[in-house]
């Protein structure tokens, strides 16, 4: 019996659609534009950090100090952050926690001589339990350096079979960024407590270094000075500093006409001064005029044998030297360290600026020159007991050595040094 076969049905197909052209074309994006976008984002994000570095300075000095301690933990994340993404494929989780640790009990450190200066003051005229307080500053050092011993420790136990080579790296990177930053920003620190000009000018001269190093290697700039940054160029370079060392004269003369940069924080109390707080002190001897002798082929030339100057004037444009020729090695390295990883930034914290370390990458290396320049030539505090005694009966009056006698007896007697019956007598005594 022979099937019949169904004809196969025709399909068919659906009509053609007409094209919308009613539909928008969505908006194209050319380099031109990307790039305009680009430029308005930076110069917003340029304003922002202008004025907002302009009122934390205005702030005073306690604000400056946090922001500069912000800004370490801010370089310190985005340094560890491109280094250590293989801890992530090799599940060895406790390398990050190992890294923050060992942040935290460095700045605890290098900081704790600041905490003891400036909150001693603090702890004996408060009600806090002085005496326990006290022995915490006081043994800082020893606490910050077992913390780091735990540290070790730990890092030692957490060894794992086949990642040891990675571990070992890491943690040599973890302490080498910690020297580059964090070591950095406690030079920083110190030099904001000597007197605001020692932070303000050092960052000024870099900021005017890198603006005038792009100006005039976009305008002059044709022989590359270096080739892990192909658009630094020679001209830029010695434009730079030329127009740097000049920058640093104005600077000079703007900063060191206030009291309020040039005052150096001696105390607890002086933590809380700002901008519009006045502020009063004997100025180190660079801020005062003093006469030099001019060579004999000078004088003669110019007609005068001594010309009145500031000291100040000729530390800064040592200080705009480093800022030229030395700190820019510091960019040079950040940007040795990004291509070393293949990373354009180092994060994209501040928007159409890269990572925070791409701003700071020449200010660290800047603030400690200024710190060790500082306390080799320019500082004057040399601290002994019969300095001390000298300055107190030359400097403070009869009822201001009384308080500071009825302050030590308070001292004293929280600490436990003298009794109670005795402290009681000395007050009753100096009453």
């Amino acid at each position: 019996m022979s099937k019949s076969k169904t004809p196969k049905e025709k399909t068919e197909s659906p009509p053609p659609v007409a094209a919308d052209t009613t539909q928008k074309p969505g908006p194209v994006v050319n380099e031109k534009e990307r790039k305009k976008q680009a430029f308005v984002v930076r110069t917003i994000w340029t304003l922002v950090m202008i004025f907002g570095m302009f009122f934390i300075i205005c702030a005073g000095h306690f604000w400056t100090i946090m922001f500069v301690l912000m800004l370490q933990v801010l370089v310190f994340k985005e340094c560890i952050s491109i280094t250590s993404e293989r801890a992530k494929n090799e599940d060895l989780k406790y390398t990050g926690y190992l890294n923050w640790y060992l942040l935290i009990t460095t700045i605890a450190y290098l900081e704790g001589k600041s905490l003891i200066t400036y909150t001693i003051n603090f702890l004996i005229d408060s009600n806090y339990p002085t005496a326990l307080a006290m022995k915490f500053i006081i043994h800082q050092k020893f606490i910050s350096y077992c913390s780091y011993v735990l540290a070790f420790v730990f890092f030692v136990s957490t060894l794992k079979k086949g990642s040891l080579k990675f571990q070992f790296a890491q943690l040599c990177i973890t302490h080498m960024i910690l020297l580059l930053v964090i070591f950095q920003g406690h030079c920083i620190v110190n030099n904001i407590l000597h007197g605001m000009i020692w932070f303000l000018l050092p960052v000024g001269l870099v900021i005017t270094n890198d603006i005038f190093a792009y100006i005039c290697g976009i305008t002059f700039g044709k022989t590359q000075l270096i080739s892990i940054s192909p658009k630094k160029t020679v001209e830029g370079f010695v434009g730079a500093w030329i127009c740097t060392t000049f920058a640093s004269i104005v600077l000079t003369y703007y900063l060191c006409n206030f009291n309020y940069f040039i005052c150096p924080i001696e105390n607890y109390n002086d933590l809380q001064v700002n901008c519009l707080t006045g502020v009063s002190c004997e100025p180190n001897p660079v801020f005062i005029h003093q006469l030099y002798k001019i060579p004999a082929d000078l004088a003669r030339l110019i007609d005068r044998e001594y010309i009145q100057l500031k000291p100040i004037y000729l530390h800064a444009m040592i200080l705009s030297l480093f800022a030229s020729l030395i700190a820019p090695f510091g960019g040079f390295f950040a940007s040795g360290l990004k291509r070393a990883f293949k990373v354009k930034d180092f994060g994209d914290t501040i928007p159409g600026h890269g990572g925070v370390t791409d701003r700071m990458d020449c200010q660290f290396l800047m603030g400690s020159f200024s710190y060790l320049y500082y306390e080799t030539f320019i500082s004057t505090h040399h601290l002994n007991i019969g300095n001390l005694l000298q300055t107190i009966v030359i400097n403070l009056s009869g009822p201001d050595i009384l308080i500071l006698v009825k302050s030590l007896h308070t001292y004293l007697y929280k600490i436990g040094i003298i009794s109670e019956d005795v402290y009681v007598q000395l007050v009753n005594l100096l009453s």
